[in-house]
Protein backbone atom coordinates (compact mmCIF):
# COMPACT_ATOMS: atom_id res chain seq x y z
CA UNK A 1 0.00 0.00 0.00
CA UNK A 2 2.52 1.76 1.13
CA UNK A 3 4.26 1.60 -2.75
CA UNK A 4 0.69 2.56 -4.06
CA UNK A 5 0.66 5.60 -2.30
CA UNK A 6 4.16 6.79 -3.50
CA UNK A 7 3.26 6.07 -7.12
CA UNK A 8 0.25 8.05 -6.90
CA UNK A 9 1.46 11.28 -6.39
CA UNK A 10 4.00 10.56 -9.43
CA UNK A 11 1.55 9.39 -11.78
CA UNK A 12 -0.98 12.14 -11.10
CA UNK A 13 0.79 15.20 -12.19
CA UNK A 14 1.76 13.26 -15.27
CA UNK A 15 -1.70 12.57 -16.01
CA UNK A 16 -2.84 16.06 -15.22
CA UNK A 17 -0.74 17.21 -18.19
CA UNK A 18 -1.29 14.46 -20.41
CA UNK A 19 -5.19 14.85 -20.29
CA UNK A 20 -6.43 18.36 -20.67
CA UNK A 21 -9.44 19.40 -19.27
CA UNK A 22 -12.13 18.92 -21.80
CA UNK A 23 -13.16 23.02 -22.15
CA UNK A 24 -9.66 23.70 -22.48
CA UNK A 25 -9.77 21.02 -25.80
CA UNK A 26 -12.34 22.63 -27.02
CA UNK A 27 -11.09 26.31 -27.22
CA UNK A 28 -7.96 24.93 -28.83
CA UNK A 29 -10.02 22.49 -31.18
CA UNK A 30 -12.12 26.18 -31.72
CA UNK A 31 -8.98 28.64 -32.06
CA UNK A 32 -7.28 25.66 -34.30
CA UNK A 33 -10.53 25.42 -36.88
CA UNK A 34 -10.59 29.58 -36.78
CA UNK A 35 -7.02 30.26 -37.79
CA UNK A 36 -6.73 27.90 -40.05
CA UNK A 37 -9.81 28.89 -41.85
CA UNK A 38 -8.71 32.74 -41.31
CA UNK A 39 -5.09 31.31 -42.88
CA UNK A 40 -7.32 29.25 -45.98
CA UNK A 41 -9.11 32.40 -46.22
CA UNK A 42 -6.15 34.55 -46.35
CA UNK A 43 -3.95 32.34 -48.96
CA UNK A 44 -7.08 32.03 -51.21
CA UNK A 45 -7.85 35.65 -51.48
CA UNK A 46 -3.64 35.92 -52.08
CA UNK A 47 -3.91 33.67 -54.62
CA UNK A 48 -7.04 34.97 -56.09
CA UNK A 49 -5.51 38.70 -56.05
CA UNK A 50 -2.58 36.97 -58.37
CA UNK A 51 -4.87 35.25 -60.58
CA UNK A 52 -6.78 38.82 -61.26
CA UNK A 53 -3.26 40.25 -61.63
CA UNK A 54 -1.64 37.63 -63.99
CA UNK A 55 -5.23 37.54 -65.62
CA UNK A 56 -5.04 41.73 -66.00
CA UNK A 57 -2.00 41.48 -67.11
CA UNK A 58 -2.45 38.80 -70.31
CA UNK A 59 -5.17 40.68 -71.04
CA UNK A 60 -3.14 44.01 -71.60
CA UNK A 61 -0.50 42.48 -73.22
CA UNK A 62 -3.06 39.86 -75.41
CA UNK A 63 -5.34 42.69 -77.38
CA UNK A 64 -6.93 41.53 -80.48
CA UNK A 65 -5.14 43.13 -83.53
CA UNK A 66 -7.98 45.18 -85.20
CA UNK A 67 -7.73 45.66 -89.14
CA UNK A 68 -9.72 48.90 -90.56
CA UNK A 69 -9.54 50.81 -93.60
CA UNK A 70 -8.61 54.47 -93.93
CA UNK A 71 -8.33 57.21 -96.73
CA UNK A 72 -5.02 59.08 -96.55
CA UNK A 73 -4.73 62.00 -98.61
CA UNK A 74 -7.32 60.04 -101.10
CA UNK A 75 -6.19 56.43 -100.84
CA UNK A 76 -7.59 53.95 -99.69
CA UNK A 77 -4.86 52.29 -96.91
CA UNK A 78 -4.99 49.43 -94.76
CA UNK A 79 -4.09 49.53 -91.06
CA UNK A 80 -3.48 46.91 -88.71
CA UNK A 81 -3.12 48.34 -85.12
CA UNK A 82 -2.83 46.82 -81.63
CA UNK A 83 -4.26 50.08 -79.08
CA UNK A 84 -3.17 50.32 -75.57
CA UNK A 85 -5.22 52.10 -73.04
CA UNK A 86 -2.89 53.76 -71.72
CA UNK A 87 0.21 53.92 -74.08
CA UNK A 88 3.81 55.06 -73.03
CA UNK A 89 4.66 55.20 -76.38
CA UNK A 90 3.29 54.96 -80.22
CA UNK A 91 5.06 52.40 -82.75
CA UNK A 92 4.32 52.90 -86.47
CA UNK A 93 5.68 49.86 -88.51
CA UNK A 94 6.40 50.37 -92.22
CA UNK A 95 6.40 47.21 -94.19
CA UNK A 96 8.93 46.40 -96.81
CA UNK A 97 8.16 45.40 -100.69
CA UNK A 98 5.48 43.81 -101.05
CA UNK A 99 3.73 45.70 -98.43
CA UNK A 100 0.96 43.99 -97.56
CA UNK A 101 0.08 44.31 -93.32
CA UNK A 102 -1.34 41.04 -92.58
CA UNK A 103 2.10 39.41 -93.13
CA UNK A 104 3.08 40.91 -90.22
CA UNK A 105 0.29 39.83 -87.95
CA UNK A 106 1.98 37.51 -86.20
CA UNK A 107 4.97 39.93 -85.47
CA UNK A 108 2.77 42.80 -84.42
CA UNK A 109 0.97 40.28 -81.60
CA UNK A 110 4.27 39.08 -80.11
CA UNK A 111 5.43 42.98 -80.48
CA UNK A 112 2.58 43.62 -78.43
CA UNK A 113 3.17 40.66 -75.93
CA UNK A 114 7.17 41.24 -75.63
CA UNK A 115 6.23 45.20 -74.80
CA UNK A 116 3.69 43.87 -72.53
CA UNK A 117 0.67 45.66 -73.34
CA UNK A 118 2.47 49.43 -73.14
CA UNK A 119 2.78 50.33 -76.22
CA UNK A 120 0.01 51.16 -79.05
CA UNK A 121 1.25 49.87 -82.19
CA UNK A 122 0.09 50.45 -86.29
CA UNK A 123 1.23 48.81 -89.34
CA UNK A 124 0.18 50.76 -92.14
CA UNK A 125 0.02 48.99 -95.58
CA UNK A 126 1.46 50.13 -99.12
CA UNK A 127 -0.59 52.04 -101.33
CA UNK A 128 -2.44 49.73 -103.59
CA UNK A 129 -0.83 46.55 -102.36
CA UNK A 130 -4.50 45.79 -101.27
CA UNK A 131 -7.21 42.84 -101.81
CA UNK A 132 -9.36 45.19 -103.83
CA UNK A 133 -8.49 47.72 -106.44
CA UNK A 134 -9.27 51.06 -104.99
CA UNK A 135 -7.21 52.87 -107.05
CA UNK A 136 -8.52 51.89 -110.34
CA UNK A 137 -4.96 50.32 -111.84
CA UNK A 138 -2.70 53.21 -110.72
CA UNK A 139 0.57 52.80 -109.97
CA UNK A 140 2.50 54.49 -107.02
CA UNK A 141 6.33 55.03 -106.58
CA UNK A 142 8.62 54.60 -103.81
CA UNK A 143 8.38 58.41 -103.52
CA UNK A 144 4.92 58.41 -103.58
CA UNK A 145 4.55 55.44 -100.70
CA UNK A 146 7.03 57.78 -98.60
CA UNK A 147 5.11 60.91 -98.57
CA UNK A 148 1.62 58.53 -97.88
CA UNK A 149 3.11 57.40 -94.76
CA UNK A 150 4.09 61.20 -94.06
CA UNK A 151 0.87 62.11 -94.52
CA UNK A 152 -0.62 59.50 -92.25
CA UNK A 153 1.31 61.04 -89.60
CA UNK A 154 -0.46 64.02 -89.80
CA UNK A 155 -3.44 62.85 -90.38
CA UNK A 156 -3.97 61.04 -87.54
CA UNK A 157 -0.86 61.09 -85.20
CA UNK A 158 0.01 64.79 -85.38
CA UNK A 159 -1.96 64.81 -81.46
CA UNK A 160 -0.41 62.02 -80.14
CA UNK A 161 1.08 62.85 -76.78
CA UNK A 162 3.87 60.14 -75.75
CA UNK A 163 7.01 59.31 -78.63
CA UNK A 164 6.39 58.11 -81.94
CA UNK A 165 8.95 54.71 -82.62
CA UNK A 166 9.38 53.64 -86.39
CA UNK A 167 9.60 49.93 -87.15
CA UNK A 168 10.46 49.62 -90.88
CA UNK A 169 11.47 46.15 -92.90
CA UNK A 170 13.23 45.97 -95.39
CA UNK A 171 12.60 49.61 -97.93
CA UNK A 172 10.11 49.79 -95.31
CA UNK A 173 13.78 51.18 -93.00
CA UNK A 174 14.64 53.32 -95.97
CA UNK A 175 11.09 55.23 -95.87
CA UNK A 176 11.59 55.04 -91.92
CA UNK A 177 14.50 57.28 -92.55
CA UNK A 178 12.73 59.69 -94.60
CA UNK A 179 9.88 59.70 -91.99
CA UNK A 180 12.51 60.77 -89.35
CA UNK A 181 13.69 64.02 -91.68
CA UNK A 182 10.14 65.10 -91.56
CA UNK A 183 9.73 64.59 -87.73
CA UNK A 184 12.76 64.60 -86.06
CA UNK A 185 11.46 66.36 -82.91
CA UNK A 186 8.08 63.62 -82.43
CA UNK A 187 10.25 60.60 -83.62
CA UNK A 188 12.42 59.14 -81.21
CA UNK A 189 14.06 56.48 -81.78
CA UNK A 190 13.82 54.05 -85.34
CA UNK A 191 14.41 50.51 -85.87
CA UNK A 192 16.12 48.81 -89.20
CA UNK A 193 14.93 45.40 -89.82
CA UNK A 194 16.91 43.59 -92.36
CA UNK A 195 17.39 47.00 -93.92
CA UNK A 196 17.29 47.69 -97.82
CA UNK A 197 19.01 51.33 -98.05
CA UNK A 198 20.89 51.03 -101.06
CA UNK A 199 21.81 48.79 -103.92
CA UNK A 200 23.88 45.36 -103.58
CA UNK A 201 25.75 45.87 -106.75
CA UNK A 202 27.50 42.30 -105.77
CA UNK A 203 23.88 39.89 -105.91
CA UNK A 204 22.50 38.41 -108.85
CA UNK A 205 18.68 38.15 -107.31
CA UNK A 206 18.87 42.01 -106.99
CA UNK A 207 19.89 42.42 -110.52
CA UNK A 208 17.66 39.78 -112.18
CA UNK A 209 15.16 41.70 -109.87
CA UNK A 210 15.87 44.89 -110.92
CA UNK A 211 15.76 43.67 -114.96
CA UNK A 212 12.20 42.23 -114.41
CA UNK A 213 10.82 45.46 -112.45
CA UNK A 214 12.12 47.89 -114.89
CA UNK A 215 10.46 46.55 -118.06
CA UNK A 216 6.63 47.41 -118.19
CA UNK A 217 6.05 44.16 -121.04
CA UNK A 218 7.81 41.71 -118.51
CA UNK A 219 6.24 43.04 -115.04
CA UNK A 220 2.68 42.99 -116.84
CA UNK A 221 3.15 39.23 -117.98
CA UNK A 222 4.34 38.35 -114.43
CA UNK A 223 1.53 39.92 -113.10
CA UNK A 224 -0.92 38.42 -115.01
CA UNK A 225 0.34 34.79 -114.45
CA UNK A 226 0.47 35.17 -110.85
CA UNK A 227 -3.06 37.27 -110.88
CA UNK A 228 -4.35 33.85 -112.99
CA UNK A 229 -3.98 32.05 -109.63
CA UNK A 230 -7.60 33.46 -108.48
CA UNK A 231 -8.62 31.19 -110.95
CA UNK A 232 -8.34 28.50 -107.89
CA UNK A 233 -10.67 28.52 -104.99
CA UNK A 234 -8.96 29.83 -101.95
CA UNK A 235 -9.73 25.69 -100.48
CA UNK A 236 -7.02 24.96 -103.41
CA UNK A 237 -4.61 27.68 -103.32
CA UNK A 238 -3.87 27.25 -99.77
CA UNK A 239 -2.41 23.74 -100.02
CA UNK A 240 -0.70 24.52 -103.71
CA UNK A 241 0.92 28.09 -101.93
CA UNK A 242 1.67 25.44 -99.02
CA UNK A 243 3.09 22.83 -100.56
CA UNK A 244 5.24 24.90 -103.22
CA UNK A 245 6.74 27.82 -101.52
CA UNK A 246 5.76 28.01 -98.00
CA UNK A 247 6.33 24.71 -96.73
CA UNK A 248 7.71 26.36 -93.57
CA UNK A 249 5.09 29.55 -93.70
CA UNK A 250 2.82 30.11 -90.77
CA UNK A 251 -0.99 30.30 -91.99
CA UNK A 252 -0.83 33.89 -91.98
CA UNK A 253 1.73 34.50 -94.79
CA UNK A 254 -0.20 31.53 -96.70
CA UNK A 255 -3.85 33.86 -96.37
CA UNK A 256 -1.88 36.77 -97.46
CA UNK A 257 -0.17 35.39 -100.39
CA UNK A 258 -4.13 33.82 -101.36
CA UNK A 259 -5.89 37.16 -100.74
CA UNK A 260 -2.89 39.79 -101.60
CA UNK A 261 -0.91 38.58 -104.17
CA UNK A 262 -3.15 37.10 -106.35
CA UNK A 263 -4.58 40.20 -107.44
CA UNK A 264 -2.81 42.32 -110.29
CA UNK A 265 -2.87 45.37 -109.36
CA UNK A 266 -0.75 44.30 -106.28
CA UNK A 267 1.40 42.72 -108.33
CA UNK A 268 1.75 45.51 -110.95
CA UNK A 269 2.51 48.12 -107.60
CA UNK A 270 4.91 45.51 -105.89
CA UNK A 271 7.19 45.86 -109.45
CA UNK A 272 6.39 49.23 -109.93
CA UNK A 273 7.46 50.17 -107.05
CA UNK A 274 10.52 47.89 -107.06
CA UNK A 275 11.72 49.65 -109.84
CA UNK A 276 11.49 53.04 -108.19
CA UNK A 277 13.51 51.67 -105.41
CA UNK A 278 16.23 50.38 -107.55
CA UNK A 279 16.61 54.02 -109.34
CA UNK A 280 16.46 55.45 -105.57
CA UNK A 281 18.54 53.50 -103.47
CA UNK A 282 21.35 53.41 -106.15
CA UNK A 283 22.86 56.36 -105.44
CA UNK A 284 24.71 55.39 -101.35
CA UNK A 285 22.79 56.44 -97.94
CA UNK A 286 22.98 59.91 -97.47
CA UNK A 287 25.88 59.28 -94.08
CA UNK A 288 25.58 62.88 -92.62
CA UNK A 289 21.73 62.65 -92.12
CA UNK A 290 22.69 58.76 -90.41
CA UNK A 291 25.64 60.97 -88.54
CA UNK A 292 23.01 63.06 -87.30
CA UNK A 293 20.42 61.38 -85.93
CA UNK A 294 22.76 57.68 -84.87
CA UNK A 295 21.70 58.31 -81.17
CA UNK A 296 18.14 57.52 -82.63
CA UNK A 297 18.90 54.66 -84.75
CA UNK A 298 19.05 50.93 -84.58
CA UNK A 299 19.41 47.95 -87.68
CA UNK A 300 19.20 44.41 -87.56
CA UNK A 301 21.28 42.78 -90.22
CA UNK A 302 20.70 38.52 -91.20
CA UNK A 303 23.64 36.53 -92.09
CA UNK A 304 23.09 36.17 -95.85
CA UNK A 305 20.65 38.84 -96.67
CA UNK A 306 21.72 40.60 -100.12
CA UNK A 307 19.26 43.27 -98.97
CA UNK A 308 20.75 44.30 -96.19
CA UNK A 309 24.18 42.49 -96.47
CA UNK A 310 27.02 42.75 -93.92
CA UNK A 311 29.11 44.94 -96.31
CA UNK A 312 26.26 47.32 -95.36
CA UNK A 313 26.81 46.63 -92.10
CA UNK A 314 30.54 47.56 -91.78
CA UNK A 315 30.00 50.51 -93.52
CA UNK A 316 27.44 52.08 -91.30
CA UNK A 317 29.64 51.36 -88.24
CA UNK A 318 32.33 53.21 -89.95
CA UNK A 319 30.59 56.07 -91.15
CA UNK A 320 27.69 56.33 -88.07
CA UNK A 321 29.87 54.82 -85.51
CA UNK A 322 27.54 55.08 -82.45
CA UNK A 323 24.47 53.94 -84.22
CA UNK A 324 23.12 50.19 -82.65
CA UNK A 325 23.79 47.40 -84.86
CA UNK A 326 23.03 43.87 -84.42
CA UNK A 327 23.56 40.55 -86.41
CA UNK A 328 20.56 37.84 -86.43
CA UNK A 329 22.56 34.42 -86.39
CA UNK A 330 19.31 31.90 -85.57
CA UNK A 331 18.71 31.25 -88.78
CA UNK A 332 15.55 33.62 -89.72
CA UNK A 333 15.40 34.85 -93.02
CA UNK A 334 14.68 38.42 -93.98
CA UNK A 335 11.00 37.26 -94.95
CA UNK A 336 11.08 36.76 -91.00
CA UNK A 337 7.75 37.75 -90.52
CA UNK A 338 6.78 34.49 -92.68
CA UNK A 339 6.92 32.32 -89.99
CA UNK A 340 5.84 32.39 -86.40
CA UNK A 341 9.46 31.34 -84.99
CA UNK A 342 10.88 34.50 -87.05
CA UNK A 343 8.12 36.86 -86.00
CA UNK A 344 8.77 36.11 -82.50
CA UNK A 345 12.40 36.81 -82.49
CA UNK A 346 12.15 39.82 -84.45
CA UNK A 347 9.68 40.74 -82.11
CA UNK A 348 11.40 40.01 -79.11
CA UNK A 349 14.35 42.20 -80.60
CA UNK A 350 12.55 45.30 -81.09
CA UNK A 351 11.05 45.15 -77.89
CA UNK A 352 14.76 44.35 -76.02
CA UNK A 353 16.06 47.93 -78.20
CA UNK A 354 12.95 49.67 -77.18
CA UNK A 355 13.30 48.78 -73.51
CA UNK A 356 16.75 49.54 -73.33
CA UNK A 357 16.41 52.71 -75.12
CA UNK A 358 13.85 53.83 -72.44
CA UNK A 359 15.49 52.95 -69.42
CA UNK A 360 18.43 54.71 -70.47
CA UNK A 361 16.57 57.82 -70.85
CA UNK A 362 14.95 57.79 -67.72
Amino acid sequence: MRVGHLLLPSLTPSLCFSIPPIGSSILQSLYSCCFSSRRIYSLNRVTADMENTETKLMEKAKRPVNFRLCRVSGSMTEIMEIQAENPTFQVLFIPGNPGVVSFYMDFVESLNEFLDGNASIIAIGQISHTTKDWESGKLFSLQEQIDHKVDFIRQELESVKVPIILVGHSIGSYISLEILRKFSEKVVYCIGLYPFLTLNQQSTKQSLIGKLAASSVLSATASFLIASLRLLPMWAARPLVSNSIGASWSDTTVQAICTHLRQYHTMRNVLFMAMTEFRELAAEPDWEFMRENESKLAFLFGIDDHWGPLQLFEEISKQAPTTSLSIEREGHTHGFCCTVAGSAWVAQHVATQIKNRFSDHQ
